[in-house]
């Protein structure tokens, strides 16, 4: 019935059950799940104690437990959870592997390798713990021993597509050190499931793109991005909707009269498009001293939609969340962020679509600094369309649908400009590339941070990163993705009609 999505009535089932056994720790972990199915956090958590007081020492009623904890928010309360589970199943890989990726949600990617590197060992010869081990090596910057354990693993499971990918990415191929000719010899053997085309098409166009081969590139990311289009339920209209609710409900009414309260410390959002350089700032803010990141978190999202109640579809959550008392967000974002245990006085937040709740974080919290990061339209979508997402940005694999999304993000910030002026801490990718040192100073300075030299270092910046940018900010400052787009010349100009028509000016494209 789970598998159905009949939770309702699986969970009239299993509550069947328990009346006759109380104590039916797997049913009752399966209640837990149903009501994670249903979007009951609350209901999940206390259906997993249930299970933890029939059996105190069951690890997967206490692991339950710790993720519920960390879906709602509440990864302070999971990790003393997670760290004694640690102990206790030291030598079972595959318990290990779950607690790895319990670490993983809330950003606790050190841990996560430790999980992950004593499972492997526990069991070398498993391709899912070297793909996972992998992944945490990435975060922390031990590119070479990702790309050894994504080796291993694609020599024992081949039709692991997506390390494939990840493979591809972890550095710039060259002619004598690729894997063009093996990629291509798997997409002419029938493959496992659909998605693997994606995958192993978006490995191929970034090695070519590392060779020089830009229209060999193009025509894999165009077959990879149409294979993944079609296997979403994913309608732009929604979202150019929701944003067009967004700006009527945090209208200049609203908002009259809310100024900023810069306070030496507080909560620093950094936010934009994917890939327009969010990572970077982030890397460069939280190189000083008295800044740290929390990455990508969803803490914002879950205190709005705390804040807003129960609401039938996004525009009613957008207009609830309006009517909200800001005061009482704001409390429950920061106390969301405070259990992450980081202490620092200023707490990034590097989460790029924040662009949707300025309105909100400008009321909710007017200690913030909101860094707002744009690029040139062009490689901003560019960008996007070549990169493979694991979750998010469903708008990111058709030209029509890129052009829609950005049209309206574009016209979303200009309405926060006009009834935030002066709000936001603007930087343009283009010009933090040019003018390193001197866009760099102005940011540091926009935080109200004194100057740190480490700012300009950002690359030595040692703390884990896991977004899709972990390889290049680890890089010293380079200009290669300025301008990438006019590499492609026509090629690429359906892109460029597809803004154009969907109301971008003509001279932002030039």
């Amino acid at each position: 019935m789970r598998r159905a999505r009949r939770f309702e009535e699986a969970e009239a089932l299993c509550r069947a059950h328990l009346a006759a056994d109380a104590g039916a720790v797997d049913v009752w972990l399966l209640v837990a799940r149903l009501r994670q199915d249903r979007g009951d956090l609350a209901g999940m958590r206390l259906a997993a104690e249930r299970a933890q007081a029939c059996d105190p020492g069951h690890v997967f009623a206490r692991l339950l437990q710790a993720e519920a904890d960390i879906l709602d928010g509440r990864a302070g309360s999971a990790a003393p959870i997670l760290a004694a589970l640690e102990c206790d199943v030291a030598s079972d890989p595959q318990a290990l592997q779950r607690i790895g990726e319990a670490y993983t949600q809330f950003g606790a990617s050190i841990q996560a390798y430790r999980c992950y590197r004593r499972a492997r060992d526990l069991m070398p010869g498993d391709p899912r713990a070297l793909y996972n081990l992998s992944t945490a090596a990435l975060a922390i910057g031990r590119l070479g021993e990702a790309e050894d354990a994504l080796d291993t693993a694609l020599a024992l499971a081949p039709d692991d597509y997506d390390a494939w990918y990840n493979r591809a990415t972890l550095r710039k191929q060259t002619p004598t050190r690729n894997h063009v000719a093996s990629i291509e010899a798997m997409l002419a053997r029938p493959l496992r499931h659909p998605g693997g085309e994606t995958a192993l098409c978006y490995a191929l166009a970034k090695e070519l793109e590392d060779l020089g081969d830009d229209a060999g590139a193009l025509a894999a990311l165009q077959r990879g991005a149409a294979r993944r289009r079609s296997l979403l339920a994913y309608r732009v209209e929604d979202d150019v909707a929701t944003m067009r609710d967004i700006a009527a409900a945090f209208d200049a009414g609203l908002l009259a009269g809310v100024e900023a309260e810069l306070a030496p410390e507080g909560p620093v959002f950094v936010l934009g498009l994917p890939r327009s350089g969010t990572t970077l700032v982030d890397r460069i803010l939280s190189s000083h001293s008295a800044v740290a990141s929390l990455g990508e978190v969803n803490d914002l999202a879950l205190a709005v939609v705390r804040g807003a109640g129960q609401a039938a579809d996004k525009g009613e959550v957008v207009r609830r969340a309006a009517a909200a008392d800001p005061a009482a967000i704001g409390a429950d974002y920061r106390a969301r962020t405070r259990a992450y245990g980081v202490e620092a006085p200023y707490l990034i937040d590097k989460t790029p679509l924040n662009f949707l709740y300025i309105g909100l974080i400008a009321r909710a919290l007017p200690s913030a600094r909101i860094v707002h990061l744009s690029r040139h339209p062009m490689d901003s979508c560019f960008a996007m369309f070549k990169t493979l997402f694991r979750m998010g940005y469903p708008f990111s694999y058709d030209f029509g649908d890129l052009a829609a999304y950005y049209a309206a993000y574009r016209r979303l910030m200009e309405h926060w400009r006009r009834v935030l002026p002066g709000r936001l801490v603007e930087v343009r990718y283009e010009d933090l590339v040019e003018n390193h040192e001197g866009e760099t100073r102005r940011l540091v300075a926009a935080c109200g941070l004194d100057w740190q030299d480490a700012c300009l270092d950002f690359h030595q910046n040692q703390a884990p990163v896991s977004t899709a940018s972990a390889v290049q900010v680890r890089r010293p400052i380079y200009r290669e993705a300025v301008g990438r787009w006019r590499r492609l010349g026509a090629s690429l100009d359906p892109l460029r009609a597809a803004l154009a028509k969907a109301g971008v000016p003509e001279d932002a494209l030039a």
